[in-house]
């Protein structure tokens, strides 16, 4: 099943809520991807540009956006950003099929 990595960001309000009433988002986070055939690798809390960050595994890129789609459109994130991971199996079969294509530079 292919992996996903989440990059979010909660709300002020979102923050506020948390501190008055402490909740481990983790949970949460699971029943989400379960509910569609997948699993939560990790969640973690960072400092930066982000909050936090999940690594996710779901059984396809229309089940992971579900799952994104259905936490953005929640309210408490200001940011929800997802990147699908590829193998480095997979990149190395990218890497040969992108050699058998014949690509012309503009103009050339």
């Amino acid at each position: 099943m292919p992996l996903y990595l989440s990059r979010f960001s909660y709300t002020p309000e979102t923050w506020g809520r948390l501190i008055n009433n402490p909740e481990d988002r983790r949970k949460a986070a699971q029943a989400y991807i379960e509910s569609v055939g997948g699993k939560l690798h990790g969640f973690w809390y960072a400092f930066g540009s982000h909050d936090g960050y999940n690594l996710w595994e779901a059984p396809d890129n229309v089940s992971m956006a579900a799952v994104a789609l259905a936490i953005s459109g929640g309210g408490a994130l200001s940011t929800f950003e997802t990147t699908v991971l590829m193998s480095v199996e997979e990149t190395m079969e990218a890497l040969q099929k992108a050699g058998e294509i014949k690509y012309q530079p503009p103009g050339a």
